[in-house]
């Protein structure tokens, strides 16, 4: 089974176009954005599983200098 996530970001004041940079070369991340808002990048992610996907949220993106803060909305098909 293959999910897809959409990750909200905050960063650090000046942060943002960096941690987007580091994002992009991720595996599983199919976009990451510099957005401005609430969030300061937003990324969309394609993962096997929950699993697969919370490791690449709390194992590598959340150990980016610059990230603060993150928030994971998984896709739901209808």
């Amino acid at each position: 089974m293959s999910i897809s996530g959409y990750i909200l970001i905050q960063t650090e004041v000046g942060t943002a176009a960096s941690v987007a940079e580091e994002i992009r070369k991720l595996p599983g991340v199919v976009a990451a954005d510099d957005v401005i808002g609430p969030y300061d990048v937003i990324t969309q992610c394609h993962a096997e599983s929950i699993d697969e996907l919370g490791r690449l949220v709390a194992g590598r993106m959340q150990m980016i200098a610059g990230v603060t803060r993150t928030t994971t909305c998984i896709v739901v098909h209808l």
